[in-house]
């Protein structure tokens, strides 16, 4: 469990940032769930300088994010999988994905996601309980060990 104690305001959003909050952190994520899983693949499909990928990566594997497997004894060589917890980022990727489509590309975004059922996938927050919509005005946020 991570704690940004003394940097302002106890939050599990600055406390996620601390691991996944960097460009190349969060692109070498893209890159092992679109199945990309060797150090090389990466490289070339994020554009990050092997040293800070290297870096990255090893933060990721280091917090859980991602596990480091080894598929070749000699000379030994690894790949990168993702955990339980990588595999939780995917809606965080898929919702910022679409943000930028819609607010910070020009034109159309350059890849699309389709769900089974044939139609282009927009991420959509719900409720875990009731199944509604989650929009404006619909939450309220409790401070645990405090009263409403």
């Amino acid at each position: 469990m991570v704690t940004m104690a003394g940097a302002g305001r106890d939050c599990s959003i600055a406390n996620a940032l601390g691991v996944v909050g960097e460009r190349w952190s969060l692109l070498a994520l893209r890159e092992v769930l679109l199945g990309e899983r060797r150090f090389d693949q990466i490289a070339r499909n994020t554009g990050a300088s092997r040293d800070i990928l290297a870096a990255r990566l090893r933060t990721l594997v280091e917090r859980g994010v991602l596990a480091k497997v080894r598929y070749q004894e000699h000379p030994p060589r690894y790949e990168y999988v993702p955990t339980e917890a990588g595999r939780a980022l995917r809606p965080i990727l898929l919702g910022l994905m679409e943000w930028g489509d819609r607010y910070v590309t020009d034109g159309p975004g350059p890849t699309r996601w389709e769900h089974d059922c044939g139609a282009e996938l927009h991420p959509e927050m719900v409720c875990g309980h009731c199944h509604a919509p989650v929009l404006p005005g619909t939450t309220t946020l409790v401070r645990l060990g405090q009263v409403r």
